[in-house]
């Protein structure tokens, strides 16, 4: 290990300023990586026949290059995991690592986890270096490119080029908010793993559906040597747990210098028995008896005194004498058992923050959020430090030391007493009411005392006022408070619509600074988006979109610098705009419009050049699609309007860009040849491709709409003035059906629930059809409305139906007819 680190430290040496600022300012997820936390590797003679096996596969190329350690929870992946980086770090073997959790945003984040390995790789060897620094420095934005992008331009063109033999470990997949139906990550390393040989991953995950389906795609079966955690013979693991019993024991009796062989065969017989194959039931046993300022023995009297139970783990059922459950009951009632109901509130509350906080939280931060002395916390959280991992500093964070923790204390089946259980709904209000509390007492303009009309990257200690003038608590309540509007009853709570007013109308502006200087600008469009999505009474809900509008219109300004929220921004918003009825006086005197303000806000939110021939919008508002009818898709963000990714077409030209209800897929309609590209914006991949039979000079693709499930899409065909419906399956790209029109279509198919609708005009009259999108079904007739007598077919005149009015709009002459549908 030694060594290891010399090497490190010499590679570190070699790298000049310029590199080293570049690799430090790129986005990356902080701390994930196996050096840092309070991971801790298997007992040394426990696990040697699997880690013996792994760390000879890490060694052997001749052995598919890709491991995956399959085990269900409270096995021991992670520390398996954990120990096999160490040795292979000690002999200079390990490139990169990353190590989920859902714990914190970062580390649960898909697409921070390539970027995450990139940066490590490049700073562990200067050939791979001297690669990825000037890509970075010609594309800062790569790292917020699809998954596939990232690998291909970030990982893999690099280690091709650089030739690099080294070890990739990836820990806790399962731990990863992934949306798809595949495990997204293990899908595009299937694609790429073939073309770097001299590359091994480790990977570790529980056997969930989305793990088992990623694992299994043809590409990466082929490729990868599996090993079944829970399926090792259960004598091995016995022993294993065994041996780390009783060195654990004798540690304990060495280092308080009593007791020896203090523990009975009988004891440790009954231990292992309870531990049942699971190591982190062992663990958090000997965490639990092992408490400064508590008896060892009688903890261990009153651990065995417990009755045996039964455990869950989903659906399936552990054996009989499992008492995980029994074990983190008796440590929250050893704990808490005797506290009077104000202590009991005071518990209630610390639990639910250190369970449903967005990052984990310090003592110190839950007091300050939550209005308790931080004094106390700390005791409160030491108490049951065997089920948390907690340092001695009151500033450092605070968590759950195993996922399934808050799987029992938020389960009213498992965890039966309310005293301990956390609810979600009730403990996240009161995490919003702290956060929006605190910044109401808290926030003030210039926070971090910075020069006139400086960007936020001209300030050369801008990391030291951070630490200065915002705490953590602070920290957590301007970037977090939104993320706890997790429930509809919620929002409808007076004192939280109050403390949210008072928010928007006194501390918008510096709130903005805040999030400025931490680099979270974004953080401000979703918390009023969501915000004014939630309300529901005027005049917070008014106050909530005016907000909305400021910071949409001038986010540019807004990330870039604080002071110029007071300078270039606020002097220029809309004179009877709301912000500027509340903080105008807080504008730059040196910035004065003399005359053209606005009076209200441009219905254009923000503006860009660009020649575009199609576009659409996500229904989630986050993403516009836009091409210039070339072989390209752009994807922006839709309120920075940044390029988040770039889609290649087969063959032909780009007419048409539809997205999935979720946002997942986008769909293409490619002209010469004719084609529907279904891509995975998230993986930036290739779902299917549909060649569209029968197609000359005189047929046209109409319009596109997916299913409301998004398994399905339909199209409407134009040919000689003859419509058809098609109906294709989403991932397959198999036709499923075709349905000729009667009369004129006009304007665009739509969605309504799981039908297909359309609007047909004839004899002075438009009706709505619709056809479910299953096989073997035909249109049936919805309304027929009547039309003015000077209306005019055209069919390539746009409608719009309102999903949520069920209403339906057309163009006619200089006005929009407008329908209830």
């Amino acid at each position: 290990m030694v060594q290891q680190m010399t090497m490190y430290k010499q590679a570190y040496k070699l790298i000049n300023p310029a590199e080293v600022s570049v690799l430090n300012n790129f986005r990356c997820a902080q701390g994930a990586e196996y050096r840092h936390g309070e991971r801790t590797g298997c007992l040394k003679g426990t696990r040697t026949a699997v880690l013996d096996g792994i760390e000879l596969w890490t060694c052997d190329f001749t052995e598919p290059p890709v491991y995956w350690l399959n085990g269900l929870a409270r096995t021991g992946k992670s520390t398996i995991t954990q120990t096999i980086a160490e040795r292979i770090f000690a002999d200079g073997r390990l490139g990169a690592s990353f190590f989920c959790s859902q714990d914190f945003e970062d580390w649960s984040n898909l697409k921070l986890i390539f970027p995450t390995i990139a940066v490590q790789l490049a700073r562990n060897y200067a050939d791979f270096r001297s690669i990825f620094v000037p890509l970075v420095q010609s594309d800062p934005t790569i790292a917020h490119e699809s998954l596939h992008n990232q690998m291909k331009k970030m990982i893999v063109e690099p280690l091709e080029e650089s030739a690099i033999s080294t070890v990739i470990v990836i820990d806790a997949l399962d731990e990863c908010k992934d949306v798809e139906p595949a495990s997204a990550i293990l899908s595009v390393l299937g694609q790429f793993v073939s073309k770097i040989p001299k590359v091994k991953f480790l990977l570790t995950g529980r056997p969930e559906p989305q793990i088992q389906e990623g694992f299994g795609l043809p590409l990466l079966a082929e490729a990868t040597d599996v090993f079944i955690l829970h399926e090792v013979e259960p004598s091995r693991v016995g022993n294993d747990i065994r041996l780390f019993f009783r060195r654990s024991f004798l540690e304990i009796a060495d280092r308080r210098r009593r007791w020896k062989d203090w523990l009975t065969e009988e004891q440790l017989n009954l231990l292992c028995e309870r531990a049942a194959g699971l190591f982190i039931y062992a663990v958090a046993t000997v965490k639990f008896i092992d408490q400064t300022n508590k008896n060892p023995k009688t903890q261990l009297d009153h651990l065995l005194q417990l009755p045996k139970n039964t455990v869950y783990e989903g659906k399936a059922q552990f054996k009989e004498n499992t008492t995980l459950d029994s074990l983190y009951t008796s440590i929250l009632q050893e704990a808490f058992g005797n506290n009077d109901p104000e202590d009991d509130r005071m518990v209630w509350s610390v639990l639910g923050a250190v369970i449903l906080a967005a990052n984990p939280l310090s003592p110190s931060a839950i007091g300050t959020l939550l209005g308790f002395d931080a004094e106390d916390v700390f005791p409160l959280l030491s108490s049951i430090h065997s089920l948390l991992t907690l340092q001695e500093d009151i500033n450092q964070p605070v968590r759950p030391f195993h996922k399934s923790f808050p799987d029992f204390i938020i389960n009213p089946a498992r965890c039966i007493d309310h005293r301990f259980r956390v609810s979600p709904c009730n403990h996240h209000m009161e995490l919003l009411i702290g956060c929006l509390n605190l910044m109401n007492q808290m926030l003030e303009k210039n926070m971090c005392k910075f020069p006139d009309a400086v960007t936020n990257s001209e300030v050369p200690d801008l990391h030291e006022r951070i630490e200065q003038y915002i705490d953590s608590a602070l920290q957590y309540a301007c970037k977090s408070w939104h993320k706890h509007l997790v429930d509809e009853r919620t929002i409808r709570t007076p004192n939280i619509t109050s403390a949210l007013h008072r928010f928007l109308e006194n501390k918008l502006l510096f709130w903005l600074e805040v999030l400025s200087v931490l680099g979270a600008a974004r953080e401000a469009v979703d918390a009023l988006d969501l915000a004014t999505r939630w309300l529901e009474a005027p005049p917070t809900v008014e106050l909530a979109n005016d907000c909305f509008l400021f910071v949409t219109g001038f986010f540019e300004v807004i990330e870039e610098s604080a002071p110029h929220i007071y300078h270039s921004a606020l002097p220029v918003s809309p004179q009877k705009s709301m912000v500027w009825e509340l903080y105008g006086s807080h504008a730059n005197p040196m910035t004065r419009i003399v005359h053209g303000l606005p009076d209200s806000w441009d219905p254009a939110v923000v503006t860009m050049q660009y020649s575009c021939l199609t576009a659409a919008w996500s229904p989630c508002g986050r993403f516009i699609a836009i091409s210039n009818g070339g072989s390209t898709a752009e994807i922006l963000d839709a309120v920075t309007l940044k390029r988040l990714t770039v889609l290649e077409s087969l063959e032909g030209y780009i007419h048409k860009l539809v997205f999935s209800p979720d946002a997942r897929l986008l769909m293409s309609y490619e002209h010469m040849p004719e084609k529907l590209i279904s891509w995975d914006l998230q993986m930036g991949v290739l779902v299917s491709a549909i060649s569209l039979e029968q197609w000359d000079d005189d047929t046209e693709c109409h319009s596109i709409t997916y299913s409301a499930c998004g398994t399905t899409f339909g199209v409407l065909i134009q040919r000689l003035g003859a419509f058809t419906i098609r109906a294709y399956n989403v991932h397959s790209g198999t036709h499923t059906y075709s349905h000729p029109v009667k009369g004129t279509v006009i304007g665009d198919i739509w969605t309504h629930g799981e039908c297909l609708r359309f609007a047909v005009a004839e004899s002075g009259s438009i009706t709505t059809w619709e056809v479910r999108f299953a096989p073997r079904n035909t249109p049936t007739e919805v309304e027929s409305l009547p039309l003015p007598d000077d209306f005019s077919y055209n069919s390539y005149r746009a409608n719009a139906f309102h999903p949520t009015l069920s209403q339906l709009a057309y163009p006619h002459s200089d006005c929009v007819l407008v329908w209830d549908a």
